[in-house]
């Protein structure tokens, strides 16, 4: 037989009482609302859409830079390409405004499309000339379509 001591008891006793539990319904009953309260994640990211100052498809490419792009491009975010860095720019402007575009329009690497901004495809492509030109482009907005 086993030798019975405190810690053999105690086993015993947990696992009678979780059989018990089960037996008696599931999981004890408890304030579901409390509970909830301990588990929840302690922030929320939520995107929302750049809407400073201007209706849809009337704003400008800086106005779109500073209310989508900046984040990433600011800072060289998941090595995207920094505003002002001509180094990094120079092989990218070789596309030109319709490749920039396309390229911006279904996403690039981390960039989610459109850079996750609820730009029209004309709101983007002046975002791109104005994020091109100060990165030693000369980019005209009336390439875009």
């Amino acid at each position: 037989m086993f030798p019975l001591n405190i810690r053999t008891l105690a086993a015993v006793a947990a696992l009678t009482a979780s059989v018990a539990a089960l037996a008696m319904g599931g999981r004890p009953k408890g304030d579901d609302e409390a509970a909830n309260s301990r588990i929840a994640p302690v922030a929320r990211v939520e995107m929302a859409a750049a809407s400073v100052g201007a209706a849809a498809g009337a704003r400008s490419g800086e106005q779109i830079y500073k209310g989508a792009c900046a984040a990433c491009h600011d800072a060289g975010v998941a090595n995207a390409p920094k505003l002002g860095d001509k180094g990094a720019w120079a092989p990218r402007l070789a596309l030109g405004l319709d490749g920039l575009l396309k390229s911006a329009i279904v996403g690039k690497n981390a960039m989610p499309p459109k850079g996750g901004s609820d730009a029209s495809d004309t709101e983007l492509a002046r975002a791109i000339v104005y994020l091109a030109n100060k990165s030693g482009g000369s980019l005209k907005e009336a390439a875009a379509k």
